[in-house]
């Protein structure tokens, strides 16, 4: 099991690890060096074992290098992504009302087609990469799926309900291949809220006991506290929950119309958390990050899903179109057209489209349905 990875990011050399916020940027002559060192079974220099202690707390000079780290070749494809993110599966053992997918079909690639993805990805120099779902944690080929990306050397990521966190061969997968982050999405403080929310009886039981366990055996969880208008009241309680558990957690409440453009899911939006988000700075969707849906399409991200790629048909050489074809929906288009207020737009483009597709009130988007604050 490494202990670091060490990879070129677009025109970078980094080393990362996974569960830390601490990186290095290399010049190309040391990530040289690291590369010959393992070709040739050498062992780790003084330097990356003096700059890994202090970035890590971890020691590994004098270490044979292929035991403690992975040096990633540079990609040899005429296309190069540095992140990616993965929808294994839309079916989900919850039914929540907010949920961005309108359906959520339990079917995706039969997994020789799912490790063919990701060596594909691994070659084209994912090393950020998010495995979603639905509720990934449901599929059937998660673990070789997610064992294939590990072993490629990728920072992984999972979003899950936590439902499923506490199986014995998940929570083994996980501390063998320690995933970067786990993000358990939360739904209320009881099992009455919790339950009705998702629509799911023993959804908070299950969801609970799952971080418990993953805490118990020190994965790097953080929890997303999902602020609807039916555990509002609740919010201080869940808090107090992830805090006692020794989790960090964050706080979401901006719900969106399903990314097919329907409108149902803002029943449940808080009216004092809409139009709270941050101003929109741009974003590299299609030129350095891609989405893939269960069945190896390929899209700029998971809202923008315009015109997908095949990549099982087309090969990463499909995505040769992909830059252009973020950029056709990033356009201010229909009433976004020639906007004053663009500068301090706080929606992208191909959500804003989400929302009008919805014909969503402009207050839950746009700074022109926005009553001034007092």
């Amino acid at each position: 099991m490494y202990q670091a990875i060490v990879s070129p990011q677009e025109d970078k050399f980094i080393a990362v690890r996974a569960g830390q916020q601490a990186a290095m940027q290399l010049p190309s002559a040391f990530y040289a060096e690291l590369a010959d060192l393992t070709d040739s079974d050498g062992v780790v220099p003084d330097w990356f074992g003096d700059a890994a202690r202090q970035a890590w707390g971890i020691e590994l000079a004098d270490l044979p290098i292929r035991d403690v780290l992975m040096v990633r070749a540079p990609s040899v494809l005429p296309v190069t992504y540095s992140r990616a993110s993965w929808e294994i599966n839309k079916g989900c053992n919850f039914s929540c009302e907010h949920c961005y997918l309108e359906q959520r079909p339990f079917a995706g690639l039969p997994l020789p087609e799912k490790l063919r993805l990701l060596d594909m990805l691994r070659d084209m120099g994912v090393i950020w990469f998010e495995i979603t779902g639905g509720e990934p944690l449901i599929d059937q080929d998660f673990v070789p799926a997610y064992q294939r990306a590990y072993a490629a050397g990728m920072m992984m990521e999972i979003l899950t309900n936590g439902s499923r966190l506490y199986r014995d061969e998940l929570l083994q997968t996980f501390v063998v291949n320690p995933p970067h982050k786990i993000t358990v999405s939360m739904y209320g403080a009881s099992p009455e809220t919790a339950d009705a929310l998702t629509q799911t009886r023993g959804a908070f039981k299950s969801a609970y006991r799952g971080m418990v366990a993953a805490a118990g055996v020190g994965l790097p969880v953080e929890v997303t506290l999902i602020i609807t208008k039916h555990n509002v009241e609740e919010l201080g309680e869940m808090r107090a929950i992830v805090r006692d558990l020794g989790l960090p957690f964050k706080e979401y409440g901006s719900i969106s119309p399903t990314y097919t453009g329907k409108g149902t899911t803002l029943a449940t939006q808080v009216p004092g958390l809409i139009g709270k988000s941050e101003v929109f700075q741009g974003c590299p969707a299609g030129h350095t990050s891609f989405h893939v849906d269960p069945n190896g399409f390929a899209t700029m991200c998971k809202v923008g899903r315009d015109n997908p790629i095949s990549l099982i048909a087309e090969s990463p050489q499909g995505l040769m179109r992909l830059p252009a074809i973020a950029d056709a929906q990033m356009l201010r288009t229909g009433g976004c057209s020639g906007c004053k207020l663009s500068a301090t737009c706080r929606v992208c483009r191909p959500m804003a489209r989400v929302y009008q597709e919805a014909k969503a009130p402009l207050n839950h988007y746009c700074q022109h349905g926005m009553k001034e604050e007092p």
